[in-house]
């Protein structure tokens, strides 16, 4: 069906009237120095997921657009979320941003990525490695820096996409936008809903006497989440812009009941409330210079909503571990309660000889509530950091970055980490760029202090580790980019070293602690616990290609991989080599796309889509498989004479089928169904015209003038 729309589409258009040449080259990055550059020019090497790119992918989360568009992220997504993963390093090196501010998720390594709608973004833009001073402690793996689209018009804006597909899948979106005057408020409503699906009925064999092969357990369980955001700017002058912005949101995640009462039995569903408010302003000092303020507090709650009478235990007032404390069906459980609050003053200055400086200070505050899974019930922290990055070209074809960051944590104390990139354009064809920089990483506090047990087809203790050490990174890298004609091709070598790197470690069972081991005895099979890497090593290459000609653009991505990580065994006094978890040493990404506008009413658009990965390593569970998936995806634009245009889009994603059917309790390669259809529908009302020079609506995030 989608081939036949895509043949009649291609058979009645007519001639082209848009070119591509040099499109992506002449795109303006922000990430890698916080102010405007060129992506050519750009001297932090800096990766673009474009808006034609995110558009004719049609992709339906986040996951989705940065496994598919990018060879260096895997993901292995479970009910708490997506464990990513970025040139070896995972979820909690890796800093998320959205329009600059931190997105809010569990610290304990999974994010829940659902909280990005997909349909609001602009471009993404993603900075591998600790290599700016703007960023402090999650950005030891690299930055992935969201941009939302702006809407800069007098009047109303009013958008809805409506998505459906295979197993029950929907995604909606809702936007309005209004510009009156000095104020402009933009609402955005997303809901997304699955049925989950089942790869297998098979529960891993090595953990029973007998072989179950008619379990209920799902590869992808049902799940609901829906998110409401508001945000509200006030133009008090042509110079000083406030805004105001805030978002709740709820997700329900659905656990078949199955008939093994030890094995594939759920006796509760896991429930999301989260919530978020922010407040700041920008003061435009002249042309080129700027200071922005931002306040922010963010809140994410996990809970166990039990569906059936559940014995579970947990830490009383008094700090006591309580086991068969009775919880029955409709009651709630708090599992954790994270709240951060954030302070960001920031300045951008124009020095003389043409240096750029970017001064800034940041305090951060955390709160961890969790009544069944720290003894104390609750914990905090808090750190401060003070930074400046100046930005000149000692002669004419190289440009430098340099900066520092002072951290400081009241357990960990001070820490300066200097960071250093360098671009040298050779003529107008070849830039050649690199990059050293260290990091600084405390342990978060689940890692510290959150116990927790696993019951799936085995029973696993989590342990926190109070003793656990602050981590150091060094990150070197070494790229160059070449453009000839229509074609770019880039090659860039890392090494990134992380002394005490934090991570799960499986330890003998005699190191729980004694009331579990009482409790539990020969039915606890694994306790798990954080400890610190004697050392950790990530190295690798990523290598990009990209044609783009008129109306078509294609590409090819490939990242290489290798992890060496290291650790005392205490036991056997030696030192032992550990896998870090998720690794692949090879990835891969390919795409050939064709838009073609067929009148001045309506536009066609054709790609075709590759991914594939090696064998993915883990220190328990088995190893993920290596597999290939493509995907077929069309788009077909109507934008007649008015206010409404359209959209419509159909796609096929994995055009051949391929289903991972690892049985239940071992790590998969993908958790892909298979072969599965989603069309779309996106309606949008526009009844506006652009803003005057004077009142140009600002994101809060640094919009300097170009360089």
């Amino acid at each position: 069906m989608v081939g036949l729309v895509a043949a009649l589409a291609a058979t009645q258009c007519i001639v082209a009237q848009a070119t591509l040449q040099g499109d992506r080259l002449q795109e303006v990055v922000v990430t890698g120095t916080g102010t405007q550059h060129l992506l050519k020019d750009a001297p932090v090497q800096t990766e673009v997921i474009s808006s034609r790119q995110l558009q004719a992918y049609g992709a339906s989360s986040i996951e989705d657009i940065l496994g598919g568009l990018s060879a260096s992220f895997a993901f292995n997504e479970g009910d708490m979320g997506s464990q990513m993963q970025m040139n070896g390093l995972g979820n909690s090196y890796i800093l998320i941003l959205i329009d600059g501010k931190r997105i809010h998720g569990d610290v304990g390594g999974e994010n829940d990525l659902s909280l990005i709608d997909p349909h609001d973004i602009e471009r993404i833009e993603i900075v591998k490695g600790a290599s700016s001073a703007l960023y402090g402690s999650d950005a030891i793996a690299g930055v992935i820096n969201i941009i939302t689209k702006k809407h800069r018009q007098q009047g109303l804006l009013a958008e809805n996409t409506t998505r459906v597909g295979s197993y029950g899948d929907l995604r909606q979106h809702n936007g309005l936008a209004l510009n009156v005057g000095r104020f402009s408020s933009f609402t955005n409503f997303q809901l997304q809903h699955s049925d989950g699906w089942q790869n297998t009925a098979v529960e891993n064999t090595d953990a029973f006497e007998q072989p179950i092969t008619d379990s209920r357990n799902n590869t992808v369980n049902r799940h609901t989440n829906w998110q409401l955001a508001e945000r509200l700017t006030y133009q008090l002058r042509p110079d000083i812009e406030l805004y105001a912005d805030g978002s709740i949101y709820w997700k329900r995640i659905y656990r078949p009941c199955g008939k093994y009462a030890k094995y594939d039995v759920k006796t509760y569903d896991l429930s999301y409330r989260n919530a978020s408010a922010a407040t700041g302003g920008r003061w435009k000092l002249n042309k080129t210079d700027v200071v922005t303020l931002d306040i922010d507090w963010n809140r994410h709650a996990y809970y166990h909503n039990f569906t059936k009478t559940t014995l579970t235990e947990g830490f009383n007032e008094q700090g006591n571990l309580v086991f068969d404390f009775p919880y029955f069906a409709g009651q709630r459980m708090l599992q954790s309660d994270q709240q951060r609050t954030m302070v960001h003053l920031k300045g951008v200055f124009t020095l003389p000889a043409g240096n750029r400086l970017s001064a800034g200070a940041e305090y951060r505050y955390d709160w961890l509530k969790a009544p069944t899974s720290i003894a104390s019930q609750r914990q905090s922290d808090h750190t401060e950091a003070v930074y400046a990055q100046d930005e000149f070209t000692l002669w004419q074809p190289l440009n430098i970055t340099a900066g520092l960051r002072l951290n400081h944590h009241p357990s960990f104390g001070l820490r300066l980490t200097p960071k250093v990139s360098a671009m040298l354009k050779a003529g107008d064809a070849l830039r050649l760029r690199a990059t050293w920089s260290e990091g600084f990483k405390t342990p978060t506090l689940k890692e510290q202090y959150y116990h927790y047990m696993r019951d799936m087809t085995m029973l696993i203790l989590y342990l926190g580790n109070r003793d656990l050490r602050a981590q150091h990174s060094d990150y070197f890298s070494l790229g160059a980019e070449y453009t000839i004609g229509h074609l770019t091709a880039s090659v860039t070598g890392y090494y990134n070293k992380v002394d005490d790197m934090i991570t799960l470690v499986t330890v003998p069972t005699s190191e729980a602690p004694q009331q579990y081991r009482q409790e539990y005895g020969e039915l606890l099979n694994k306790v798990r616990r954080y400890q610190n890497l004697d050392d950790a090593e990530t190295f690798g290459a990523d290598v990009s290609l990209r044609y783009a000609y008129r109306e078509v653009t294609a590409g090819i991505g490939y990242s290489y991989l290798d992890t060496r990580a290291h650790l005392y065994n205490s036991d056997h006094d030696r030192t032992e080599r550990v896998v870090i978890d998720g690794m692949a040493h090879h990835k891969a990404n390919v795409y050939a796309t064709w838009q073609h506008r067929c009148s001045p009413v309506y536009q066609f658009s054709v790609g075709l889509y590759g991914r594939a990965s090696s064998k993915r390593y883990y220190q328990i569970n088995g190893n993920g498989k290596g597999y290939q998936t493509w995907r077929i995806t069309t788009g077909h634009d109507l934008t007649p004479r008015g206010t409404l245009s359209y959209r419509i889009e159909a796609g096929i994603d994995n055009l051949f089928n391929y289903c991972d059917r690892t049985p239940h309790g071992l790590h998969l390669g993908t958790t892909t169904p298979g072969r599965t259809v989603y069309a779309g529908l996106t309606i949008r009302l526009n009844r506006g015209k652009k803003l005057k020079n004077n009142y140009k609506s600002n994101s809060n995030y640094n919009n300097d003038e170009q360089d």
